[in-house]
């Protein structure tokens, strides 16, 4: 493993306002960080990681319930599309995962997907949905025209890129080509539409800012990408999209599909096929991303 574990403090950022639930969001952290701490420990890893699944799924049971008895007392208008993110967490998502460790014998690979995923998707969670219930960040917006799509796009990156991670994002060109950055870690994520149409989203993120902002969430110094780094920046990318459908009305045709991880050269052979629609590239002071969207 090249990295190395410190200790983790609570960041002010991810605090919404509500005493009870940040003391909540703050002990499921620290859960996760716990379970990360003993994942390199080969003799106590599988056992940390079982109890830690059920103490997972018990915790974030009373925790949502308790979450969305405050939005239901405060009247909030995102009760229902909120509720519907627990629902399939709890119901759908965190079985899945487990049922994987378990297939995998709660193999080495196994554990880090599952300990990547669930640090990715509550601070996901936390930045983009938990913190519009106190008007921390702008509520979800209508869908723009499509005509706007551009502008709209680039709006909700750079806020809520800016948003999970702290950083100030600038758009330096709305013509990206597949520039090769050093090193990069490139998602695919194809939707569909209910006429059979297809739509492909890129995520080319440059690996110094990957390992700099998982590292950041997880108290650790990565010094290569694993499939721990990975898990979590694929969760907060599909999170990001989820942001995005709710904003963009060419997005809201489509439904998530499957996702890939692709390599620069398969990148160079989809960019072959036809350019996309939607280029744009981001410099965040610690490194680039591109977002682009291909429709088929």
């Amino acid at each position: 493993m090249f990295r190395e574990i410190e200790e983790v403090e609570w960041d002010d950022r991810f605090n919404i306002g509500v005493g009870s639930v940040d003391k909540a969001h703050q002990r499921l952290f620290s859960i996760v960080h716990k379970m990360i701490n003993y994942s390199d420990n080969e003799k106590k890893s599988r056992w940390v990681c079982e109890e830690g699944i059920k103490f997972l799924k018990s915790y974030t049971i009373q925790h949502f319930e308790d979450e969305e008895k405050y939005m239901r007392d405060a009247g909030y208008s995102g009760y229902a599309m909120h509720k519907r993110l627990h629902d399939i967490f709890r119901d759908k998502t965190v079985p899945a995962l487990e049922k994987r460790l378990v297939e995998s014998d709660y193999s080495e690979e196994e554990m880090e997907h599952f300990l990547g995923f669930c640090l990715g998707w509550l601070t996901g969670h936390i930045m983009i949905e938990d913190r519009a219930l106190t008007g921390k960040i702008v509520k979800r917006t209508q869908g723009v025209l499509p005509e706007n799509t551009a502008a709209a796009l680039e709006n909700v990156l750079i806020h809520s890129v800016g948003e999970v991670f702290g950083l100030d994002i600038e758009l330096i060109s709305e013509q990206y080509a597949k520039e090769a950055f050093a090193d990069s870690l490139i998602f695919r994520m194809t939707y569909r539409s209910d006429e059979g149409r297809q739509l492909a989203v890129y995520f080319v993120l440059e690996e110094r800012l990957v390992l700099s902002t998982v590292g950041k969430m997880m108290g650790m110094e990565f010094r290569q990408v694993d499939n721990m780094v990975i898990s979590a920046a694929k969760q907060i990318s599909w999170m990001l999209m989820d942001r995005m459908n709710a904003c963009v009305t060419l997005l809201q045709k489509y439904k998530p599909y499957e996702e890939d991880v692709l390599t620069k050269e398969e990148l160079d052979r989809e960019f072959q096929t036809g350019r996309p629609y939607y280029s744009l590239l981001f410099d965040t002071g610690i490194g680039y991303f591109a977002f682009c969207i291909k429709q088929g």
